[in-house]
């Protein structure tokens, strides 16, 4: 191999090194879908402590048909925002197929742990299990902004991870008081909508 091809194969090397750093490092897409969950299940927190509060003049089933509602409308709108978010460029890249995976299953386990909680309630006849949903919730978005903040090397994404470790507690401190779904609706705040707009807004047109 004469010295040009090794210049030439070392260049190769060091293209191929800073596109996968590129990638690794690109704006992170999913934004949308973030701030979807915020504008839904936010609201939806609010309306929960309404009805603790009887401010809404409701039954106790009104819980379930709350939340059940608030889970299909949000589902929908994650239908549609991931069908357009496929087509977007940078879409495979490292970072976003890593933190769309850990998003997933961040949402996943949100679904499965709250149906499983719910089952506990129904079958030892108490809402004690119910009382945890809110801190769970949050300590799972803690995950997921942790493993989108190593994946993309955005540094400010530590500070929505750490929140949602430090809100788990706190709405645990809130346990039996109304004000819990209050905190947990600012909670959904800072950890979705605020953080997703400003994801939104790194995204520009000609994304690679």
């Amino acid at each position: 191999m004469t010295d040009d091809q090794i210049k030439s194969l070392r260049d190769d090397i060091t293209y191929m090194k800073a596109l996968a750093d590129e990638g690794s490092r690109g704006p992170l897409l999913g934004g949308a879908i973030l701030v979807a969950a915020g504008l839904i299940f936010a609201p939806a927190s609010i309306v929960h402590w309404m009805i603790d509060t009887q401010v809404l003049a409701v039954g106790p089933e009104a819980y379930g048909y709350l939340w059940i509602g608030a889970v299909v409308i949000f589902l929908a709108a994650l239908f549609v925002l991931k069908s357009r978010l496929g087509s977007r460029p940078g879409a495979f890249s490292p970072a976003n197929r890593a933190s769309s995976t850990a998003w997933m299953g961040v949402g996943l386990c949100c679904f499965v742990l709250g149906l499983s909680m719910a089952i506990l309630a129904w079958r030892a006849g108490t809402e004690v299990p119910l009382l945890f949903f809110p801190s769970l919730i949050t300590a799972l978005y803690g995950a997921g902004w942790a493993v989108s903040a190593a994946m993309s090397r955005q540094k400010w994404l530590w500070v929505a991870a750490i929140g949602g470790w430090v809100a788990a507690p706190v709405l645990a401190l809130l346990t039996g008081d109304p004000s819990q779904y209050l905190a947990y609706a600012a909670a959904l705040v800072l950890l979705t909508i605020v953080p997703g707009v400003i994801l939104m807004r790194q995204e520009p047109s000609d994304v690679v």
